[in-house]
């Protein structure tokens, strides 16, 4: 998140505060972030607002407590942290607010194209043909692609060095994934008619 990496004039240390309420202001600070970001937030941002000897990791356990209850949560994805509203207010928040891009809209076939890409990046697009038994359209590949969800990868090493496809972080968000090691077993995408044939 943080682009600026200079030092801000803050005092994280919050010595003139008795142990409970810097703990909580420390919370504050953090959830602050974690709101005001639109991407997931590093445990090393997160540490450049609280004291030296606070536990990250603990304070964001005891926030994601505090958020027990209430519309959004938090959740680790992409290698950090993030606020994102709770699954179970999504119709609520389509029907009231301008919502736009953020909704994936995918279908069925688009997933299972994904979710070969995640499986076996990098992957060509032949290596998508070879799992899918047809030519993928460059039109499913530009949509993923500007959704952020896909990215190029290295150039394969064989001949004509075609692109390859990668998943990106957008795409370890939008699933609510920290990693790919989170994918689900492929057995488990086989059994949701997923898996594209592979």
């Amino acid at each position: 998140m943080a682009k600026d990496r200079s030092e801000p004039d803050i005092d994280r240390e919050l010595a003139d505060l008795l142990p409970e309420l810097r703990w909580r202001e420390w919370m504050r600070r953090i959830e602050a972030v974690l709101f005001a970001s639109a991407s997931p937030v590093p445990r090393d941002d997160l540490a450049r607002v609280v004291g030296q000897g606070a536990s990250v990791d603990l304070l964001v356990e005891d926030l994601a407590a505090d958020l027990e209850g209430r519309a959004f949560e938090l959740a680790k994805v992409a290698g950090g942290w993030m606020l994102r509203t709770r699954a179970t207010y999504a119709p609520a928040i389509r029907a009231a607010a301008d919502v736009g891009e953020k909704l994936l809209d995918l279908s069925e076939f688009d997933v299972a194209v994904l979710a070969a890409i995640a499986y076996h990046q990098p992957i060509t697009r032949d290596g998508l043909k070879d799992i899918f038994g047809k030519e993928i359209s460059r039109d499913l590949i530009g949509r993923l692609h500007a959704r952020d969800l896909i990215g190029t990868g290295p150039r394969s090493p064989r001949r004509g060095a075609p692109y390859t496809f990668v998943t990106t972080e957008q795409f370890l968000v939008a699933f609510g994934l920290e990693s790919l090691r989170d994918l689900p077993e492929r057995e488990q995408l086989e059994d949701a008619g997923l898996d594209g044939g592979s």
